[in-house]
């Protein structure tokens, strides 16, 4: 059952899939259609899951289940996966790499790879105040508090 994001409770389950590329803004449009779907009819068990979405930034679908109403299980858990490859192969992008960091770099979304953010903290191209999303969140509290966030305020704090 889709419902508004800011009706489902803190504790809800999240799950941040960063595009290694912005999406144009009809890709998204597009993108958020297909979300809506796949969450209409998105279930455990036969029970429809209490969840919602959030697009940011034409690079980032997140994805939140209420676990006190249902909890989202092993087989519906790979069901969101198989529609999260499904939108990588209709777009040619990557949504599941997690060894890529985004920044903000200014008013622009940078991604890079792990081993290039590295580089770039040693080469002070990036300090501990730049903006990083921190797509390890578990819940929408967490993603509200620690989801954009200055780097020495999460895990990438270690490259300073």
């Amino acid at each position: 059952m889709l419902i508004p994001f800011e009706n489902l409770p803190l504790e809800s389950k999240i799950w941040i899939y960063q595009s290694n590329r912005k999406f144009s803004d009809a890709e998204f449009s597009e993108i958020e259609t297909n979300v809506i779907s796949f969450l209409e009819k998105w279930e455990a068990h036969s029970v429809g899951l209490e969840c919602s979405y959030q697009l940011k930034y034409n690079r980032f679908i997140i994805i939140a289940v209420n676990q006190e109403v249902q909890a989202a299980t092993g087989c519906s858990i790979d069901k969101s996966v198989q529609f999260i490859q499904n939108l990588e192969q209709k777009y040619n992008v990557d949504l599941l790499d997690k060894m890529n960091v985004t920044f903000k770099n200014g008013e622009h979304i940078a991604h890079k790879t792990l081993i290039d953010f590295k580089k770039m903290a040693k080469e002070k191209a990036v300090n501990e105040n730049t903006i990083v999303f921190n797509n390890l969140v578990n819940n929408i509290e967490e993603y509200n508090e620690s989801w954009e966030v200055p780097a020495m305020d999460s895990w990438h704090s270690r490259f300073f």
